[in-house]
């Protein structure tokens, strides 16, 4: 029994402290600022009164006249999150993924897929210049032609005669020059050509007796095999040789057609090339309209000059050795002058194949002496056409580091042969020449815009050229 008013006074004590805990809550629920829902009621809510519920309204409607926020679960969202407890360990924020990458990852990442861009539609194009690979060598010949003769249109012009009459005098006169230079180089290769394969034949025993004499200890059952084998590889491959001669056949009409295609085009480009250009010009976006039109007469003006200053440096190589070898006595010396003119138009490479091939003549015809004094007259030529000629004659027109030369006549020459190769150096320069006026478009329209907009008044719109500029 003397446990009995312990537990009454321990029991008593629990529920006075219960009570001031009670109060406390309540005060400090009526501390707290009232909500859009009233004061929140602590203790047992009251019993609902029962009635009928009421119909659930739509979606959209409950939640836009509801004021209380909705969880996504369909609940009341909580009016305040409680903060982790202080036992809880702490978690460190993640960064933005794209704060995370490094700065030059991210800028090397944008270049590279543009790069990508860039070299998918490189592919998809040369795809279809491969394609129609012909009409395309037709047209940048036509271009080349017609850079060639558009000053003496336009100096027909200026004396007076009709821009249709200028354009058909000089388009005939020109065609008719280079049929005369073609004619000319056969019937002088079919006049000459006995001669020239007796004078092959005597420079090959010769070359026999110089191989058995010299000190390279060949023997003549040596050469008589390689002679043989030549011979049984000739016989073996008629089949291939007999394609080989249709393909060239074919081949031959292919060069006819791009011929014609050459000489219609020229004569289009020729007599409508201003109209041409304006309908070129409506294809471009109009915000880069003036800068493209500005560039064009100066990309035409490059290529004017190159082809001009090309024809000039051509033609002074080919006088210069075909009298150098004419005085030499190596036969067809004017055939091999007119090959040296063709080839000085794949810059480099060219120059170096007329010049093997008119030694390789000498050669074969006139013994080792004379080839010897064909090389110092080619090469002699040659250095003066690389030091004194293209820097004052084509130095000005063309631009382009040496380095660029070589590289772009390669690259021609292996995506479309003979025909890139000659095509190669212009479309660089002319390029070169396009890129360097746009940026200096783009830098003068961007002063131009500043200034305009310095000098605006204060609170005034800047001027609409202004705008467009900075555009």
């Amino acid at each position: 029994m003397s446990r009995v008013p312990g537990l009454l006074g321990r029991l008593g004590a629990g529920l006075t402290r219960m009570g001031e805990r009670l109060d406390e809550r309540r005060a400090e629920a009526e501390a707290e600022p009232e909500t859009e829902t009233g004061p929140v009621v602590v203790g047992p809510a009251p019993a609902p009164p029962v009635a009928e519920p009421p119909a659930r309204p739509e979606p959209a409607a409950a939640e836009a006249k509801s004021p209380v926020p909705v969880a996504p679960s369909g609940d009341p969202a909580p009016e305040h999150v409680p903060p982790p407890p202080s036992y809880a360990p702490a978690v460190a924020a993640r960064p933005d993924p794209v704060l995370a990458v490094p700065w030059s990852m991210r800028v090397a990442a944008e270049v590279g897929w543009r790069l990508l861009v860039l070299a998918g539609t490189l592919y998809v194009l040369t795809q279809v210049i491969s394609a129609i690979a012909l009409v395309v060598l037709a047209f940048v010949a036509a271009l080349l032609i017609t850079a060639l003769l558009q000053p003496t249109v336009a100096r027909l012009k200026r004396m007076g005669l009709p821009r249709g009459v200028a354009t058909a005098v000089t388009a005939i006169s020109g065609f008719v020059i280079m049929g005369l230079v073609g004619w000319f180089v056969v019937w002088q290769v079919m006049d000459n050509l006995d001669d020239l394969s007796n004078k092959v034949r005597d420079g090959i025993e010769e070359l026999k007796r110089w191989a058995l004499n010299s000190p390279f200890h060949v023997t003549e059952d040596q050469i008589n095999q390689i002679a043989k084998n030549l011979s049984d590889t000739i016989g073996a491959n008629t089949n291939e040789i007999t394609s080989a001669g249709l393909q060239g056949v074919t081949v031959l009409v292919e060069v006819l057609t791009g011929i014609l295609l050459a000489m219609f085009s020229t004569l289009f480009l020729l007599y409508d090339g201003p109209k041409i250009w304006q309908w070129v010009l409506k294809l471009v976006p109009a915000a880069a309209r003036p800068g493209v039109a500005g560039a064009g007469p100066q990309a035409w003006r490059t290529l004017t000059a190159y082809v001009r200053g090309t024809v000039i440096v051509a033609l002074i190589d080919a006088i210069c050795i075909g009298v150098g070898i004419y005085f030499l006595g190596v036969p067809m010396a004017v055939p091999l002058a007119v090959f040296i003119f063709l080839f000085a138009f794949i810059p480099l490479v060219g120059a170096v194949i007329s010049g093997a091939l008119a030694v390789v003549v000498a050669l074969v015809t006139d013994g080792v002496f004379n080839a010897l004094m064909v090389l110092v007259v080619v090469l002699a030529v040659q250095q003066i056409e690389g030091h004194v000629l293209q820097p004052f004659i084509l130095g000005r027109a063309v631009r382009v580091h040496p380095l660029a030369v070589v590289l772009s006549v390669a690259a021609g020459g292996m995506v479309a042969g003979i025909g890139g190769a000659v095509v190669a150096v212009p479309l660089v320069a002319v390029t070169n020449t396009v890129v360097g006026y746009l940026r200096a478009y783009a830098r003068e329209n961007a002063l131009r815009s500043a200034v305009a907009v310095e000098e605006a008044p204060a609170g005034e719109p800047v001027p609409a050229v202004a705008a467009a500029d900075r555009e």
